[in-house]
């Protein structure tokens, strides 16, 4: 995605914050306090959460329990994006570090890329399968 006049790319606005928390349930419970409804529950990661914001103006959160190695924090940030073959080539290019993808999560019915920033936090690109 490129800006008029200009050689860079912007990603798109953020689709979804990836949290892995030391209790799913309790932080579940925690989004609901705060004006947060349920969108679904899936099995990625164990037991998944995904809350969206009651107003519908602000970014979802995926939720799961920790486990083996993991520790709470945010897993990723994610932006959605139409192209993401695209965007993911135009990352290769740029030179960003840690990129894989595109590939399909058959769980959430998505495309995803990958990617790292200098300090090695992930961040991942998105698109709706259609």
């Amino acid at each position: 995605m490129c800006l008029e006049g200009s050689d860079s790319f912007v990603i798109g606005e953020i689709d979804h914050i990836e949290l892995e928390v030391s209790d799913a349930d309790e932080t579940a419970e925690f989004l609901e306090k705060i004006g947060y409804e349920r969108l679904r529950e899936t099995d990625h990661h164990g037991t998944s959460y995904e809350y969206v914001p009651s107003d519908g103006n602000g970014p979802l959160f995926e939720i799961h329990t920790v486990s083996g190695e993991e520790t709470p924090g945010i897993n990723h940030i994610a932006f959605s994006v139409d192209n993401i073959e695209e965007i993911t080539e135009e990352l290769e290019e740029e030179g960003v570090d840690s990129l894989v993808g595109p590939y399909h999560v058959e769980k959430t019915g998505r495309t995803i890329t990958n990617f790292r920033d200098p300090d090695g936090h992930r961040f991942q690109i998105v698109s709706d399968d259609e």
